[in-house]
């Protein structure tokens, strides 16, 4: 297929490195131009805008940061909705309001135009495996058109539902695993506090039913107190500032990630968006005056 990619920073430059290895006609657009280099090297077209790039492909992938980012991109001055014929799709694999996915799929609707929200779950190790999970929202036929481009870059394509819907399940993602390194971090914070071993409390609990994915990853984090950036804690700051206006919106009592929330704000005041969500252990340390 001839597919554009927008977003080419940890996850984005290596998801857009398998399209061109599936075999793929790729084209690029970047903020920072020198972003493209590496990709224009293997074969990649680098275009001048993202009209421009959308002028060329049947799709455009776009993973970037928050909502406004993706509205930008779409309707913005030379967006890709002003290049795109009809009949192409754009695909976002940012994580974003459901609201904002379902409005960008009712504007390109207008204009005989698809649209799939597809947020993925993996970080940065899935997207340079191409394991990543992709939670899908959009019409179905949709969804089969792009499928080729999704199955270079994830293990796991799940159709959620309408438009928005994708969003949706990302957010119920990022909760469940963003309270869990919160409840790594108190699990670390009271090994410390009585004296024992990290490490060792970390091992017998990778053992047992505690163990999970975060308390592999996040836990050695914490043991090895290395707390620079596999995501940054600011992403996970957004996306719960987003879950939970939705969750006021709807009415939807989320007491944990009430708790967690408070916790990640915390963390942003401390200066710490920028490091890992690990910093979470740090967060508790600086009430009790931990180092």
């Amino acid at each position: 297929m001839k597919v554009g990619f927008i977003g080419l920073g940890v996850m984005g430059a290596p998801m857009a490195g398998h399209l061109l290895a599936a075999g793929h006609e790729l084209a690029v657009w970047a903020r920072r131009p020198e972003a493209t280099a590496a990709l224009a090297a293997r074969g990649a077209h680098v275009c001048a805008t993202p009209a421009a790039l959308a002028a060329r492909c049947e799709a455009v992938i776009t993973i970037v940061t928050s909502s406004a980012d993706v509205e930008q991109l779409a309707f913005g001055p030379d967006g890709l909705a002003y290049g795109f014929a009809p009949g192409a799709v754009h695909v976002d694999m940012s994580t974003i309001a459901p609201a904002v996915a379902r409005s960008l799929a009712a504007r390109y609707a207008e204009r005989g135009l698809g649209w799939l929200d597809a947020p993925v779950s993996g970080g940065e190790q899935g997207a340079r495996e191409a394991t990543l999970a992709i939670m899908a929202g959009g019409e179905a036929a949709v969804l089969e058109k792009v499928r080729p481009l999704l199955e270079a870059l994830g293990r796991r394509i799940v159709h959620i539902g309408e438009a928005g819907a994708g969003q949706v399940a990302k957010a119920c993602n990022q909760m469940i695993m963003v309270n869990a390194i919160q409840a790594g971090a108190e699990a670390m914070h009271l090994a410390r506090a009585h004296g024992v071993d990290l490490a060792a409390v970390r091992t017998a609990l990778m053992g047992g039913s505690a163990a999970s994915k975060v308390l592999e990853v996040m836990g050695r984090r914490m043991v090895e107190r290395d707390f620079s950036a596999g995501i940054e804690a600011r992403l996970h700051h957004k996306d719960f500032g987003l879950l939970m206006n939705e969750a006021e919106r709807l009415g939807a009592p989320l007491p944990v990630a009430a708790q967690t929330w408070q916790q990640l704000n915390a963390l942003m005041a401390c200066g710490w968006g920028r490091d890992d969500t690990s910093s979470l252990l740090r967060v508790l340390e600086a009430f009790d005056g931990g180092t």
